[in-house]
């Protein structure tokens, strides 16, 4: 029986190794949790909105078969605390592939996926001052969930599995399979998986492994009170805003930044952009709460050049499991499964 080890335990790192449990014994997956990134880290900080649309196309296949599976297992929405929202993708324009993704997401879903032009989305909820010929992907089904929920149970049901789960942090990965954690003797497995985030591209880079194109972004949004019917979970591509409902009456809202190559782990929210996300937030969603109820939140995520959170090799043996381009959360149940039967086929 081959031994994987799994470096990193975020979302991505965690849902891997209980994928690999589940097609091979789990006495031979070896998760190497990272403390204290995992406090740090983009799970912690995620807003953990689920949806089936996409409009890159092999996304879109993802995130669907994830939300699928999510919706059809009672055990995995009560993990991540699953609550049903629906969402709003607004898009500048139907695109010529936007009605296939429609298509392939209502052959997933029958029912939840409908669009609306900017009129017909403006007469039935807040959205304002729409480009004229925008139009937006409406899912009944889609909703959120908590990473670091799901997270922190996965590590608990992977101990019980049988699967070794060493808290700690890895000092360097190998390109002959060797894990080196700090403070420990090395050890060496048939396969390692990076899934460490932020983090990656500095492990690889201790041993003189290429990361493969990795870059570290900041991601950024603020919470405020929730200020009643607002819109559910949405993305606005035509501002570049985001956001849904979140816990404890409160409401998410951000925008992308275009902080690069940032060192994680130690990133501050930028007040400028904050000031930013709520201007954007009254003109488009007439939202704009007392500053002093704001609070920003700030962390670092793994971005690879082609997206998608996949199984990627490096040298013999040693692969990453990151660089989802954000918002991996959507994909991750169906592309763990994916890289975990993947790895197990190189194995044998």
């Amino acid at each position: 029986m081959p031994r994987i080890a799994v470096v990193g335990g975020g979302i991505a790192g965690a849902m891997l190794a209980w994928r690999l449990c589940e097609v091979i014994r789990g006495t031979a997956v070896h998760l190497f949790t990272g403390e204290p990134h995992r406090w740090a880290d983009a799970s912690a900080a995620s807003g953990g909105l689920t949806r089936a649309f996409e409009p890159d196309p092999a996304l879109c296949l993802e995130a669907a078969d994830s939300l699928v599976e999510l919706q059809a297992s009672p055990v995995l929405r009560e993990w991540a605390s699953y609550r049903q929202t629906g969402s709003v993708y607004l898009l500048p324009a139907l695109g010529s592939g936007t009605a296939g993704l429609v298509d392939l997401v209502h052959s997933r879903i029958p029912g939840s996926i409908s669009v609306l032009t900017a009129a017909e989305l403006g007469a039935r909820g807040p959205f304002r001052g729409l480009p004229e010929g925008s139009v937006a992907v409406v899912e009944k089904r889609a909703g959120y969930v908590s990473p670091n929920g799901l997270r922190d149970r996965l590590l608990v049901e992977l101990a019980r599995s049988g699967a070794f789960v060493t808290d700690g942090q890895v000092d360097a990965v190998t390109r002959d399979g060797e894990v080196r954690p700090a403070g420990g003797s090395p050890v060496r497995f048939d396969a390692v998986v990076v899934a460490a985030g932020a983090w990656t591209q500095n492990l690889l880079a201790r041993t003189g492994l290429v990361d493969g194109g990795l870059r570290t972004k900041v991601i950024q949004y603020v919470l405020g009170p929730s200020a009643g019917a607002g819109p559910s979970a949405f993305v606005d591509e035509t501002s570049g805003l985001y956001g849904r409902a979140y816990a404890q009456g409160r409401v998410l809202l951000g925008l992308p930044t275009d902080r690069w190559d940032v060192t994680p782990g130690s990133v501050a929210a930028d007040p400028a952009l904050t000031t930013r996300i709520l201007d954007v937030a009254e003109s488009r969603i007439g939202y704009r709460p007392p500053r002093g109820k704001v609070r920003s939140v700030a962390a670092v995520e793994c971005y690879h050049p082609t997206g998608g959170l996949s199984l990627r090799p490096l040298a013999r043996g040693v692969y990453t499991f990151t660089g989802g381009s954000g918002g991996a959360g959507k994909t991750v149940l169906a592309a763990s499964r994916t890289a975990a039967r993947s790895l197990v086929r190189l194995l044998r």
